[in-house]
């Protein structure tokens, strides 16, 4: 986990990538609780994984398309 300063610690939108890693990761540690197991550590991969495939079919993949529109295609 990032450690970022003490008053920076109760943010809910982040301005850096070590805030928002911090704040991830304390959700899913949150999610975890005190005694988590297999299940709960799968799960929590398994939505990063999703949450990650989601942000690129929705935000990145158009991003690049239109990209590649301006400024040409690799071939």
């Amino acid at each position: 986990m990032p450690y970022i300063k003490q008053e920076r610690r109760g943010i809910k939108v982040p301005e850096t990538v070590g805030e928002m890693n911090y704040l991830i990761t304390r959700l899913i540690l949150e999610y975890l609780g005190s005694s988590p197991n297999y299940e709960r550590y799968n799960a929590a991969v398994g939505v990063l994984e999703c949450a990650k495939l989601e942000l690129y079919r929705r935000k990145i993949a158009y991003y690049e398309d239109k990209k590649a529109e301006e400024n040409g295609d690799l071939f």
